[in-house]
């Protein structure tokens, strides 16, 4: 009988040249990509591919970056928005605010509603209609930018925001705007998918909006705006609101529906002013004064997971100089709160740290400026949704070098 050999084990299939180059091309900054699509076609074929692109956003650094709203209080006041790294913010927020590089003017009618995913979404108003609206999604790295949305056309007070519905890979805006009649109201929503042709009408809201100059704040999948339940009229006066009237509710832009969340139980009465929600490394905030004297943050650990509402910062106004501060940004995990306040004539920026209670306060605008942030990470996105582009922002691609990033594979 013959012997029986055992099987030699299989030796792992090693990686293909190709995939080896996809996996080490993943790892480089977006930034130094956009240059070096431009050294060979095969680099090209692989850094345009939706699926590196896809890979090489979940490999990016995430909390690293801020996209900073720069606006002026006028009619005619022009908007701008800075990139930076959240170093470069907390270790000169004045140069970074005053930065020419890496700076973008949107115009007098143009403003940031959101990012996500890299991509950010602007709407721009138009000056002899200025109750219609259009979006367009903008990569500020590579300077593409999509076509622009229908036009909305909202008769009232509207709130927009702006998210990205993983079930169909696509980047949605929802407008929610109320309308009036007597003494009642109710509201219309529409949401719009970028790249399909119209707005759509979804069920109203179920609560009244009351922030309705606030974004809906976009996390796991939801856009999140506080609201009042079971008001009557459309006009309310605050010291008339009751603590279990407030709730943030949630659209999830997956199926298109709504859910209550609701406040942290450790809230035990009404704050004298509203609310505000913010959202900074894929988590939920919500800040408050607590009797005119301490401000507070809390932060929702685990989105839609009322349990674990954890209060991040309590300290009293008279610690940190100022009346009424208002979140900017939260780096890491409460490691500094970077806070704006008014005072008179200046803006200031306020840096608290925790670990070891320290207050620095940088005046940097004046009472007709302001700053908002974003969360921003670094993106190849929207380059290759073809049908979606209008065209190349010259000045985004001129700091790349690559005005047009196929002429130079064209000639060669």
């Amino acid at each position: 009988m013959a012997a029986q050999h055992p099987t030699p084990p299989q030796a792992p299939q090693p990686l293909l040249f190709g995939e080896l180059e996809m996996e080490i091309l993943s790892w480089i900054p977006a930034k130094p990509l956009t240059r070096l699509k431009l050294v060979c076609k095969s680099w090209n074929s692989i850094i345009s591919n939706p699926h590196f692109v896809k890979l090489h956003l979940q490999r990016s650094p995430k909390n690293a970056n801020l996209l900073v709203t720069l606006g002026e209080i006028s009619p005619e006041g022009e908007v701008s928005v800075v990139l930076s790294s959240v170093e470069s913010f907390i270790r000169n927020p004045s140069s970074t605010l005053t930065a020419q590089d890496g700076c973008h003017s949107l115009g007098v009618r143009g403003w940031v509603l959101g990012s996500c995913n890299g991509l950010v979404c602007i709407w721009d108003g138009n000056e002899d209609y200025p109750h219609d609206f259009q979006f367009r999604l903008w990569n500020p790295l590579t300077g593409f930018s999509s076509v622009k949305s229908p036009p909305l056309h909202v008769k009232s007070d509207a709130s927009f925001g702006f998210g990205y519905d993983e079930s169909s890979d696509g980047y949605k805006v929802a407008a929610v705007y109320i309308n009036y009649t007597d003494n009642s109201w109710e509201t219309t929503v529409e949401v719009y998918r970028f790249g399909s042709s119209s707005w759509r009408n979804i069920d109203s809201f179920p609560a009244f909006p009351i922030a309705i100059e606030e974004d809906g704040m976009y996390v796991g999948g939801t856009l999140n705006w506080l609201a009042l339940q079971n008001t009557k009229g459309g006009v309310y006066d605050w010291g008339a609101v009751t603590l279990d009237m407030l709730v943030i509710v949630s659209l999830e832009l997956k199926s298109e529906t709504y859910k209550q969340i609701q406040l942290p139980n450790g809230i035990d009465e009404l704050p004298s002013h509203m609310p505000s929600l913010n959202v900074w490394g894929y988590c939920l905030y919500l800040s408050h004064d607590y009797k005119k004297t301490h401000f507070i943050v809390w932060q929702m650990k685990e989105f839609g997971d009322e349990i674990s509402w954890t209060q991040m910062l309590k300290i009293s106004f008279q610690h940190i100089n100022v009346e009424l501060p208002l979140p900017l940004f939260i780096c890491g995990n409460g490691d500094i709160f970077v806070l704006t306040a008014s005072n008179g004539d200046i803006s200031k920026i306020v840096l608290y740290d925790p670990r070891v209670n320290s207050v620095e306060h940088i005046n940097i605008l004046d009472k007709n400026h302001f700053a908002i942030t974003n969360d921003y990470v670094e993106s190849l996105g929207l380059e290759n949704v073809t049908p979606m582009i209008t065209k190349i922002d010259r000045k985004s691609a001129k700091e790349l070098d690559c005005l047009n990033p196929m002429a130079w594979l064209q000639e060669w």
